[in-house]
């Protein structure tokens, strides 16, 4: 099978495919055709070798975290109508970016009838972390929440259930091809924070926000803060545009301001399980609609960190099989 491998840290181009023997599912595995795989922002930091202490990777390693597909074969001990089943999960240090995943049978997530193996793949981390940062950054009717980053996979999916949570939303991402892609999802208002005045755009569109979901990072999450009423919810878990905007905890505290960080998010599997079924079922449902914009097929792993690097991007970025 071909899989995607890292030897040394660097650019896009150090994602190279190699071949490797089919793995077969050992006891209490399953074996995985993959369909999509899913890609996010940080395994770029991680390639660049910038993982920091949260994600300690060494090369040569195997990029991916989690692959959606149909249950090919299952090991001893894992019941045999898991084989022909749609389904989504997480991998491990075996990698992502591949053809067919080994992953062990009780992380495998069911797909419902009427999502798209493509959309499961995009819900498998950003609807995990939407639905995990609902839970610690509750949304209440009549809200002012601010989103940056919006038009990226985790931000479209907190638009809409902002939205549907009954807020006043104002979206904020950079760039026309970015702003238009939210149209679709409702927002009451659409910022571009690469416009030097935005923050002012928001807080008159406003009066100030309750709840600030910051996916970008670097400068724009901190002027974002700036738009925060006192009192209010700040969630800083996100860094393309820079490092995670987390505000001075003396400034949070004189201000009243919660702050939920990436070390927030680290779940247990069942509660990613659980936000992941979650995700899923607003999707069958209607609720949400994952935004994916972009696919690639497994040998071009390298454009698909491309694309996210250079904020190209408009919404979810996927590998194909």
């Amino acid at each position: 099978m071909r899989v995607i491998e890292v030897a040394a840290f660097g650019g896009p181009e150090v994602l190279t495919v190699a071949e490797a023997p089919d793995p077969g599912p050992g006891p209490g595995e399953a074996r995985v055709e993959v369909a999509a795989a899913d890609v996010l922002w940080v395994e770029t930091m991680i390639r660049r070798g910038h993982g920091g202490p949260y994600f300690p990777v060494v090369p040569p390693y195997r990029p991916g975290v989690g692959v959606a597909g149909t249950v090919g074969a299952v090991g001893a001990g894992v019941d045999r109508q898991w084989i022909g089943r749609r389904v989504v999960t997480r991998t491990d240090e075996r990698g992502g970016y591949l053809e067919r995943a080994v992953v062990p049978a009780d992380g495998l997530v069911p797909v419902p009838d009427g999502v798209s193996l493509t959309d499961a793949a995009a819900l498998l981390h950003d609807g995990t972390t939407a639905y995990g940062l609902l839970d610690l950054v509750p949304v209440r009717p009549g809200d002012r929440v601010l989103v940056t980053a919006a038009a990226g996979g985790l931000g479209a999916l907190l638009v809409q259930e902002a939205r549907a949570a009954g807020a006043f939303v104002v979206a904020a991402a950079g760039g026309p091809a970015k702003l238009h892609a939210l149209g679709r999802f409702g927002p009451d208002a659409v910022v571009d924070y690469t416009a030097p005045d935005w923050t002012a755009r928001v807080r008159a569109v406003t009066g100030g926000v309750h709840v600030v979901f910051d996916g970008a990072g670097g400068a724009y999450g901190r002027a974002a803060l700036d738009v925060l009423r006192d009192g209010g919810r700040f969630s800083a878990h996100g860094t393309p545009a820079g490092d995670f905007a987390v505000p001075d905890p003396a400034v949070a505290a004189a201000r009243g301001i919660t702050v939920t960080g990436i070390g927030d998010l680290q779940f247990a599997p069942e509660q990613a399980r659980r936000y992941l079924r979650a995700a899923l079922d607003a999707a069958a449902g209607g609720r949400i609609t994952p935004l994916v914009g972009q696919t690639f097929p497994l040998d071009r792993a390298g454009d698909a960190h491309r694309a996210l690097e250079e904020r190209i991007a408009v919404g979810k970025v996927l590998l194909t099989v």
